[in-house]
């Protein structure tokens, strides 16, 4: 487990207990001393301190990992019903939305991206939610605000899972809406216990938001309070709206003429077009919105090639330039260029160069990442090239405190300062969904917003509105993510698919916000460089900074901000310290929340593994499972 030697000193948290091989005066412990006190009735005598809490989970059939259990049962009922990792996922999500509603809903934003094994592509579903066509910078100011809110009617657009879901079903699944929606439909219509994160999490969950729901949220406390009272975890919650919902939609489906394609159009419609559109604009008009039917109608799902990027034998991809996908990438660009491997897992060399070349990339992703439907995209960003002229910049022994775009289309390391953008914590919604069928297809989704802080709920449909509208800027003008008519905020919702010598090797992901990037890059690493294990990977000791702007208003920044997971060492904390970094000491499995499934292209073994960051930070019951 020489892998895992950095994970290091784990005992330092736990209770003092002595171990053989780490306490010599002990001679009741010492084997060589004393070889005729060992205990006879011990199952392990050597230390446990580099195994991983969750085990490894392998399969032949399927795997799926999700950030619940019951969305995690969903999708492997499925995919035993013969359903494909397309159909699966579709039916875990929609489970997700109903069960994880503090962390996404049915009414948020989903990107996907899939691997299809009879056609060997990748393809991105562009599940972005839409700004309404009233929506400008003077419609915000106008009404007194800064940034656009971060709830309400306001901070709603055009929904964007329902499409992303059908879409996907439509082109790549195999089943019907009604068979993939039976697990969501069941649970909403008869209830589901709750789980410690919907009623606990800081800041999102129940007990956090209930007195807004007794104040100001009647629907909101109707649904999920019992006689105005947060509920215990274990409690029976049902959402009857939501399973009107899904009925309404089953309902279209079925009276629907036509191939399975054809039936899902009509979902598809009744979504945009129909009785769900209409009850949605009703609310948001009634509570202050602007959004229209018209908005609705004229939205559409794209579907699209991913970006991607070469490293050490894998091929990453992830979605475009509306997500936070490429900074993965970029940084990717920039450690080409250094003998990272060499540096050692978690070591101080390897830290600082992974921070400093982060920072690089998330300064060009304020720089000049957003809709490219309403941008000029430097078409270099990703290349080689460009990445060499950036790692140029980082100097190895200490810390930079500025955020330094670089100049693509000029191929300079740096942008001239007067062309940069001006300069203003991560959001803890999303979660996140990763199956792989027997085939060999892979699917990595990402659901997120119109989650229960994101407002009140729409009684007609057991969801909150959709809340992505708070990514956008209302100033500078000229700033790429700056809100307009139709435009899609950029968002950091990133699902990841990776190849391994030219085979599917992977799809993973993870929670966070700011920080979904940054943890995906350091399990990526993990597995690329350091050879680790899937759940080794998932559990090593992480960090994040916020040294660069927040997605979410007010768009804050804390230059040289690190924050890290105290089992990387002290003497390493101390050192990162010294270089400059400004460390925060984090609490412990605090930084991750990662799932993901790897597939062995030679046997078709598969692995699934999931994050114990998930329970131990009171967020959502993460679970896999692989038969």
């Amino acid at each position: 487990m020489g892998n895992l030697q950095r994970m290091g000193d784990v005992h330092r948290q736990q209770p003092k207990i002595l171990h053989a091989s780490s306490v010599r005066g002990a001679q009741i412990f010492d084997r060589q001393r004393r070889p005729q006190m060992k205990s006879e009735r011990s199952f392990r005598v050597i230390p446990t301190d580099s195994n991983t809490f969750n085990p490894r989970l392998f399969g032949r059939s399927g795997a799926v990992a999700t950030s619940h259990y019951l969305s995690s049962n969903a999708g492997s009922d499925i995919l035993k019903r013969g359903g494909n990792a397309v159909d699966a996922m579709v039916g875990a999500v929609l489970v997700e939305n109903l069960v994880n509603p503090q962390m996404n809903s049915f009414g948020g934003e989903c990107p996907i991206l899939i691997y299809l094994a009879d056609q060997d592509k990748v393809v991105s579903i562009n599940g972005n939610m839409a700004a309404p066509a009233a929506a400008t910078p003077a419609l915000y100011l106008e009404r007194g605000y800064t940034d656009v809110p971060d709830e309400g009617a306001l901070a709603a657009g055009v929904p964007a899972t329902p499409g992303s879901l059908i879409t996907a079903l439509m082109h790549y699944g195999t089943m019907s809406f009604a068979e993939v929606a039976d697990n969501a439909l069941e649970l909403a219509d008869e209830g589901w216990p709750l789980s410690v994160g919907i009623v606990e999490q800081k800041g999102f969950g129940i007990r956090a938001m209930s007195e807004t729901f007794r104040q100001d949220w009647p629907a909101s406390a109707d649904l999920f309070l019992k006689n105005g009272n947060v509920p215990a975890p274990g409690s029976i919650i049902a959402n009857p709206a939501f399973a009107d919902v899904l009925t309404r939609l089953i309902e279209a489906e079925l009276q629907a003429s036509g191939s399975r394609q054809d039936r899902l159009k009509a979902v598809y419609k009744e979504i945009y077009g129909g009785w769900f559109a209409k009850e949605y604009v009703a609310c948001n008009r009634q509570r202050g919105g602007v959004l229209s039917v018209e908005d609705f109608q004229s939205y559409e799902t794209f579907v699209e090639e991913p970006r991607s990027i070469e490293f050490e034998g894998y091929q990453l991809f992830k979605c475009g330039f509306w997500t936070q996908g490429p900074v993965a990438l970029q940084t990717l660009s920039i450690l080409k260029h250094f003998d990272v491997r060499s540096l050692g897992h978690n070591s101080v060399e390897y830290l600082h160069l992974l921070i400093e070349s982060m920072k690089l990339a998330f300064a060009d992703r304020e720089q000049y990442y957003g809709d490219e439907n309403h941008i000029d995209l430097p078409p270099v960003l990703l290349s080689d090239e460009y990445g060499r002229i950036r790692a140029s910049l980082i100097d190895q022994d200490r810390a930079d405190a500025t955020l330094r775009p670089g100049d693509p289309k000029r191929k300079l390391a740096l942008l001239p300062k007067e062309e940069w953008q001006d300069q203003h914590a991560w959001g803890p919604g999303t979660v996140h969904v990763d199956i792989v069928d027997a085939s060999g297809n892979m699917v990595a989704a990402t659901p997120s917003g119109a989650w229960l802080k994101a407002g009140e709920i729409i009684p007609a449909l057991g969801i909150p509105f959709g809340n992505r509208m708070m990514t956008f800027y209302l100033t500078p003008e000229k700033h790429p993510n700056v809100v307009a008519p139709g435009k899609r905020p950029r968002t950091t919702i990133s699902p990841s698919l990776a190849f391994k010598d030219g085979k599917p090797a992977m799809v993973f992901g993870t929670m966070g916000g700011d920080q979904q990037e940054q943890w995906q890059i350091q399990f990526f690493l993990n597995r690329v460089l350091f050879g680790m294990t899937i759940q080794e990977a998932i559990e090593a000791p992480k960090f994040s900074t916020d040294h660069f702007p927040g997605f979410f208003a007010p768009h804050t920044r804390l230059p040289l901000h690190v924050r890290i997971e105290p089992r990387v060492g002290s003497d390493v904390i101390m050192e990162l310290s010294r270089r400059g970094h400004k460390v925060e000491i984090g609490v412990d499995w605090s930084e991750g929340f990662l799932l993901g499934i790897s597939r062995d292209p030679e046997t078709g073994v598969l692995e699934a593994g999931f994050d114990p960051r998930g329970s131990k930070s009171d967020v959502f019951p993460c679970y896999a499972q692989a038969w």
